[in-house]
């Protein structure tokens, strides 16, 4: 298995995030288009979403790194989970296997995030949707940012395994589409007033 960037991420229990408040909504929004029968979490953290993504029929698999949010994410009843990062080498029988897959506030911890896009290409089904969140950032949210001096708190770099990429709608899209695997079909701000936004989320489909 590949190193990770951290070897803990401090997950101690299975509580939620406060950013799953507003990214649930959107996300359940965003599948209900999609109809998903199959969804693979990447990067589930402590799992603490298996159980949502199970109470809408979904048949769940996830993926996480760290030894104890992937001791803690397992103890979900009905859902396949393994110990992997993107990059690693991935089960056969999850290749082309998802209708969906979806991966929330990962892409900002990793040094390689071209190893994403790859794991997601692997994972879907041909049309297959990834859905992508991160923390937004634009124009006017870095110069809020800059203005009331909280560039510090939001970065908050002493944080072990913290963000170490920060990403624009721009970037994020060129990043998935940048070889042409992948094409954009929806973008949705999750959280705060728009521009303003906490995150954002890119859905994009497999060509």
């Amino acid at each position: 298995m590949k190193k990770q960037i951290a070897q803990r991420y401090g997950w101690n229990d299975n509580q939620q995030s406060c950013s799953q408040a507003y990214l649930e909504p959107a996300v359940l929004s965003i599948c209900d288009g999609f109809k998903p029968t199959s969804v693979l979490d990447i990067g589930t953290g402590n799992g603490s979403l298996l159980p949502l993504w199970l109470r809408q029929g979904w048949q769940v698999s996830a993926m996480e790194p760290d030894a104890e949010g992937f001791q803690i994410s397992q103890r979900v009843a009905g859902v396949d989970v393994r110990q992997l990062g993107v990059g690693d080498d991935l089960p056969q029988e999850w290749r082309e296997a998802f209708d969906v897959a979806i991966s929330l506030e990962v892409v900002e911890h990793l040094f390689n995030p071209h190893h994403l896009v790859e794991t997601a290409h692997a994972v879907l089904k041909p049309g297959g949707c990834a859905i992508i969140s991160t923390p937004y950032h634009g124009y006017i949210k870095n110069l809020a940012l800059a203005l009331f001096d909280k560039w510090d708190f939001h970065h908050h770099p002493e944080r072990v395994g913290g963000h170490i990429k920060f990403w624009s709608k721009r970037t994020l899209r060129s990043l998935f589409e940048g070889n042409k695997a992948f094409r954009a079909v929806d973008f949705r701000g999750a959280g705060r007033a728009p521009y303003l936004w906490n995150s954002m989320i890119w859905v994009f489909q497999k060509q």
